[in-house]
């Protein structure tokens, strides 16, 4: 995360607001498409923890073979329409300085080759989570990150068109981590040796599955890429930048909380799979706590002191990036509540409904947005109406959760969203009170000094309030094994 988000700042620098706008803008009409890979990779996750959870290994090896072969078609598929209705879209429609029309080509191609890869790449890494080799997922994800740190470096001493030097690095970098992921699937994993594999029956269920899917992760789309766009027809790729800030935050940020989820997603499936709905239950309601809790000491001290973290992270940050970031820090707060509840829906396969009504609800950030910014004008109120909708879809999570795996809604309530609220109403009335006789201006160590007593105490507050008896004897006894661990070792 902080080597991401270093690597925001120079690429800014290097680029530009001008440029780094324009490749925030052109990199999210390619992920327009995202929505065709975004669907059979949840039925891909949730098809091969599934088979794992029942300890069927034919299955298992059937359905990796089945899921890579319609990730190519998908593949082929989004690079048709990238080359035929994207291309038009971005020669034709978009806002930007026509001097940049050859550098706009050039990143829009790579970002599509970058794009394509991602998507073969889906069957391998869903795989290896759902295998839960969280270390070698851990491994790759340094490399990645540290890749990119080496890109950095490149712009800096190279003197060539920065843009197009950026796509391409990145092109590359996202060839080498596929390739790693492969042959490491292909030399651990007997399921991933490929053969041809065809049963008209078992492709059915999983484009069905994966075509309500679809229906969902348009709306997603939508919410993220669909109103970047609907600012650049209002305000131009200044605000673009802004944007491309916000999702470089966003990105980095949300990795963590994602992580954390990913070591738990495989275990709600493979417990739903083996009928253990007790422990079902209780990895939804654990993971969605402590997933709000743990970004929360992350996200909190940030959104406190975001001018200084802004300018001390970009030096010149573009207009509405404090706004665009602190008001995505909340919506991904109230999100990161949703994310195990998205698991358990997926679990169940019954997503019909659910697909239907909750991606309803998110497509109308799209409609909303544009509607909301043709009258104000005012770019940060698009984040507004993501707020709204994002509590009202988490509620329909909570009621389909207790359609189809009888989930109580009063007791998630209870030992979830009560305590997440007493946390944060506490915490933020002593920021509050705190801030009303305290006016000191801002330095590198006063911030990290306010940032560790803001987690400290909002450690402190999790540990005895949001924290409920079962979960403080847990605590209780690990610290216990590690104190006589250390014991030993002296």
């Amino acid at each position: 995360m902080g080597v991401s988000l270093y690597t925001s700042r120079v690429v800014l620098d290097v680029l530009g607001v001008e440029d780094y706008g324009i490749y925030s803008l052109v990199g999210g009409i390619v992920l327009l498409f995202a929505f065709f890979n975004s669907a059979m990779s949840s039925a891909t996750q949730r098809f091969l923890a599934y088979d794992i959870g029942r300890k069927d290994d034919e299955r298992l090896r059937n359905t990796f073979n089945a899921t890579l072969f319609i990730h190519v078609g998908i593949a082929i598929l989004i690079l048709i329409l990238a080359e035929t209705i994207g291309l038009w879209f971005v020669n034709n429609k978009l806002n930007f300085p026509i001097a940049r029309i050859e550098a706009i080509r050039w990143i829009y191609q790579f970002s599509v080759f970058t794009f394509l890869i991602g998507v073969v790449q889906v069957p391998f890494n869903s795989l290896i989570i759902a295998r839960e080799r969280m270390n070698v997922y851990a491994l790759m994800s340094i490399i990645e990150v540290v890749l990119k740190l080496i890109i950095v470096y490149v712009l800096v001493v190279f003197d060539y068109d920065k843009l197009k030097l950026y796509a391409t690095l990145i092109f590359i970098v996202s060839l080498i981590v596929a390739l790693f992921y492969q042959l490491y699937c292909l030399r651990y994993f007997k399921e991933a040796r490929l053969k041809w594999y065809y049963d008209k029956q078992y492709f059915n269920t999983l484009i069905a599955y994966s075509g309500w899917n679809l229906f969902g992760n348009i709306a997603g789309v939508a919410k993220g890429q669909g109103v970047n766009i609907v600012l650049n027809l209002f305000f131009g790729v200044g605000v673009n930048a802004a944007y491309g800030i916000m999702l470089q935050v966003q990105g980095a940020v949300n990795a963590f909380v994602t992580n954390f989820q990913l070591a738990v997603n495989p275990q709600i499936i493979k417990s739903y799979a083996s009928n253990d709905r007790e422990r079902t239950m209780w990895l939804i309601f654990k993971s969605s706590k402590f997933s709000f809790f743990l970004l929360l000491m992350i996200a909190l001290p940030i959104i406190y002191n975001i001018d200084f973290v802004l300018q001390l992270w970009l030096k010149n940050p573009p207009p509405y990036s404090a706004s665009f970031v602190k008001l995505c820090l909340i919506n991904i707060l109230i999100d990161s509540i949703s994310g195990p509840l998205m698991t358990g829906a997926q679990a169940t396969g019954k997503i019909k409904w659910y697909q239907i009504i909750v991606g309803s609800l998110v497509f109308l950030n799209l409609p909303v947005a544009y509607i909301l910014l043709s009258i104000t004008k005012v770019p940060d109120h698009i984040f507004y109406v993501s707020i709204v909708i994002s509590l009202i879809t988490f509620n329909f999570r909570i009621f389909f959760l207790k359609a189809g795996m009888n989930m109580s809604f009063r007791a998630f309530y209870k030992h979830v969203v009560f305590r997440i609220v007493a946390v944060t109403s506490i915490i933020l009335t002593l920021l509050y009170l705190a801030s009303i006789n305290y006016h000191i201006e801002k330095s590198l160590i006063i911030v990290i000094t306010e940032s560790s007593i803001i987690t400290v105490v909002l450690l402190l507050l999790v540990l005895t309030i949001g924290m409920d008896k079962d979960e403080k004897i847990n605590l209780r006894g690990i610290a216990i094994k590690m104190q006589k661990k250390w014991l030993k070792r002296i």
